[in-house]
């Protein structure tokens, strides 16, 4: 866990896409609110192993959020009873259930769908707050600790060069942390 979130400062700090890490939070949303061996929660995984997006803080988002699912669940229950119990949406998911694929999808339960609802509607702000979050943390927190003297030494020390240039990461001699 350490090393995971030593990985997310890293990514934070070094000139990383903003949009990649973002996109992770997002997607880990998704994937942290429902239950792990969904039908879409592997779509989303294998979706993840596809694109370029930042493992770390992919894994780190999806055990954030998850944490934070067990807080919201009876709201999820909620969304997804609700859903279950319209009139006018009876006939569709009685129309998907029947497909096979949807059984595996799990979305009868009350649980599964609302989080995959709550999901989805939430991943766009979720997306757009952590960009901006992360933004704002690059431009004020990060140049802030820049400054310090001891931050300065450490960059300019022989051991910060080795591990630089063993680490093969071109961004920490570039202002990175």
């Amino acid at each position: 866990m350490l090393t995971l979130l030593a990985k997310l400062f890293h990514a934070l700090n070094s000139d990383s896409s903003i949009r990649q890490i973002a996109l992770a939070i997002a997607l880990g949303f998704i994937v942290g609110l429902s239950p792990l061996f969904t039908l879409h929660n592997i779509v989303i995984i294998f979706f993840v192993l596809l694109i370029r997006v930042h493992l770390g803080s992919f894994i780190l988002a999806v055990g954030f959020f998850s944490g934070l699912s067990y807080l919201l669940s009876p709201v999820i229950v909620q969304v997804g009873e609700s859903l279950l119990t319209q009139p006018a949406l009876a006939d569709f998911f009685t129309a998907l259930y029947q497909l096979s694929i949807f059984k595996l999808a799990h979305w009868h339960h009350t649980y599964t769908l609302g989080a995959f609802v709550l999901g989805v509607v939430l991943s766009a702000p979720i997306y757009f707050i952590s960009k901006f979050m992360i933004e704002k943390y690059r431009v004020h927190i990060m140049t802030f600790f820049e400054k310090f003297r001891i931050v300065k030494a450490l960059k300019a020390s022989k051991f910060y060069s080795l591990y630089s240039s063993f680490s093969g990461d071109s961004s920490l001699t570039k202002g990175g942390l």
